[in-house]
Parts: C-alpha cells; sequence; structure tokens
C-alpha cells in the first residue's frame, strides 16, 4: 500500500559552529589584538506543505532528520557559515504533534504553508567579542550551541468539500468514478478499497469540488475495526458527508431466512454512532442519504418508504444508479447546493 497518512519521526536542528581564540598577527602592526571569529548558526528543520503530495511515503522510513552543523569561527574576525536549513515536505492536510505532549504545533492548510520545526543552535561567539577595557586580550571563546530536538508524530488529514461514507460495498468507488475522473480500484467483494479515493467534480468551465470516498468503516469503526479507524480523521475535514446505502438482496437458503440481516436503516443509525463516537461533531455535519443500485428490483421497491422515512428526518434523500449512471446530476446537483454552489452544465 502506497498511502501512508501517519508517521513518527525525530527531528534535531543543526549545532552552532564553535567561537574561536585567535589573533591579529600582521608586520608592523605591534598590537594586534583578539581576531577569532563567530561559529555559524546551525541549521534550521521546517515542514511545508505542496499540493505536488498526496501521501507521508516518502517520510515512512525516515525515522530521523538533522540539520546541518554551522562552521566553526575563523582567524581574521572571519564568521563561520551557517548550516543549511532542512525542509520537509508533506502534503496539504497535514498535522504535525509533539509526541511527547500531544500538542498540536501546526495544521498545514494552505499550499507552501512553511512553519518552523526545530530551530538551530546559536553559533559562539570568538574571543575578539570579550575585548573590555580591562581585558584587552581574551583567552576565551563560546562552543556553539546544540539545535532543537523534538520527537514529532504527522498525521496526513485529506482536504475534500464532500466525502463519501458507507459499509463496505455499497457503491462509494463506482459512484466517485461515474461523478469524476478518479479511476479507483473497484471489485464485488468487501474491503476493495483500502485507502481514500479523491475526486474531482466539476460543475461548470470554471467551479469545482472535491469527493473524498472513506473507507472501511463498518461498526465498531471508532473502537478499530475494519479499517475505520485508520481513515475516519479523514471525514473531520469534510464539509458534507454524503451517506450510502443499498437494499441487500432477499436471497434466502430455501429456509426462507436472509442470507443478511442488515438494514439500510439500521446500517445508517449505526455508522452515525461511530462518527459520534469518533468525534461528536461530526454528526452535526450535513448530510445527504445516497440510496445507490436502484436498476435492481429489490431496491427499487425499497426505495419509496427510505425516501419518506429519511425526508420525514430532515435528510436530503437521492436515489442514484452509480453503475447504470441513473440520478446522477441529482446527486451532484444536491452536494453542490449543499456546498453553497449550483451546477451550470454538468
Amino acid at each position: 500500500m502506497n498511502f501512508v497518512d501517519e508517521v513518527s519521526i525525530r527531528v534535531e536542528a543543526g549545532s552552532g559552529g564553535n567561537g574561536i581564540v585567535a589573533w591579529r598577527r600582521e608586520k608592523f602592526v605591534e598590537f594586534g589584538g583578539p581576531a577569532g571569529g563567530d561559529g555559524g548558526r546551525g541549521g534550521c528543520v521546517y515542514v511545508q506543505a505542496t499540493h505536488n503530495l498526496s501521501t507521508l511515503l516518502d517520510l515512512k522510513y525516515r525515522h530521523q532528520i538533522h540539520g546541518e552543523r554551522g562552521a566553526d569561527g575563523g582567524p581574521k574576525n572571519m564568521h563561520g557559515r551557517a548550516g543549511a536549513d532542512i525542509v520537509i515536505a508533506v502534503p496539504v492536510g497535514t498535522q504535525v504533534f509533539d509526541v511527547g505532549t500531544d500538542e498540536l504545533l501546526f495544521d498545514l492548510v494552505e499550499h507552501d504553508q512553511k512553519e518552523l520545526v526545530a530551530q538551530g543552535g546559536k553559533g559562539g561567539q570568538g574571543n575578539a567579542r570579550f575585548v573590555t577595557s580591562t581585558n584587552q586580550a581574551p583567552r576565551r571563546a563560546q562552543e556553539g550551541r546544540p539545535g532543537q530536538l523534538r520527537h514529532i508524530r504527522m498525521e496526513l488529514k485529506l482536504l475534500a468539500d464532500v466525502g463519501l461514507i458507507g459499509y463496505p460495498s455499497v457503491g462509494k468507488s463506482t459512484i466517485i468514478g461515474a461523478i469524476s475522473e478518479a479511476r479507483p480500484r473497484i471489485a464485488a467483494y468487501p474491503f476493495t478499497t483500502l485507502v481514500p479515493n479523491l475526486g474531482v467534480v466539476q460543475l461548470g468551465k470554471y467551479d469545482t469540488f472535491v469527493v473524498a470516498d472513506i473507507p472501511g468503516l463498518i461498526e465498531g469503526a471508532a473502537d478499530g475495526k475494519g479499517l475505520g479507524h485508520q481513515f475516519l480523521r479523514h471525514v473531520e475535514r469534510c464539509e458534507v458527508l454524503v451517506h450510502v446505502l443499498d437494499v441487500p438482496p432477499p436471497f434466502d437458503d430455501g429456509s426462507g431466512v436472509p442470507w443478511t440481516d442488515r438494514d439500510p436503516l439500521e446500517d445508517f443509525a449505526r455508522l452515525n454512532l461511530e462518527l459520534e463516537k469518533f468525534n461528536p461533531e461530526l454528526s452535526k455535519s450535513d448530510q445527504i442519504v445516497v440510496l445507490n443500485k436502484i436498476d435492481l428490483t429489490w431496491v427499487r421497491e425499497a426505495e419509496p418508504a427510505l425516501r419518506a422515512h429519511f425526508e420525514a428526518e430532515g435528510y436530503r434523500f437521492v436515489a442514484i444508479s452509480a453503475i447504470a449512471r441513473q440520478g446522477l446530476k441529482d446527486l451532484v446537483t444536491a452536494m453542490a447546493q449543499q456546498l453553497g454552489t449550483e451546477p451550470q452544465d454538468w
């Protein structure tokens, strides 16, 4: 799997260079005096967000990052060169935490946003800095200060306007592939989608919005079951949630007992409970309820009752078939209106 959304690394800024003890020695200069230069500043460590990355994979195996040490001072009052800074590139949407305190240090939500993670050490002063009226020939210099050391954890939360949630195999990947240029992996078994998929929906000539397919949500996701605990964080940034439902087929083995006891109303309630357990604010997010697969007979038969139920609860309800391309314009219109815009020629 090439999608990595959490890494922990040790970052250490460069130490400052040492100041030196040196003397000015020139022909015809009787009293040269001290001429030891200062050490250079140690290199700092920064994190910078970029749209060119979509995962933290590049940092998965980089457990330690060091800034460059500053150069020592030189004779003739020459100061040492500052150490080169290190800039860690991360995807937009990355949060940086201090491992020791679990404090959120930075939330990188804009392209090119750059933040200082570890400050480089200050260079030591040379003996030329210690001249006084009573000490014209100081014989001491300072060592450079060590750079700041930090253990940080970086978590990626995808930036998407709309998040598709629902049980495995309800058709979220098919929907995102139908309304955008995304090409997710699709197959007829649960947990086909192992990483979030992003798609850009074009509303008109200029307007767009981003849709994310959030995988792996089942009952118990907030407690780590399935893949939900790993990916629930990506739901937090979505302005609108689209809850995708389907109606399992009423097939049985001749005993009169359906092959599955799943029910769309219970699925909806269970997943909203998981959202609330993970983050109580998520249960208050705007939601659109989508019934997928209405090209199937038993889904079409259940649609009127489900529509009546959810509309009575105050939800916007849309019935579609992603694979048959039915109702997609209504779905995109509902998403856009919930975001405060309107499709022009979708």
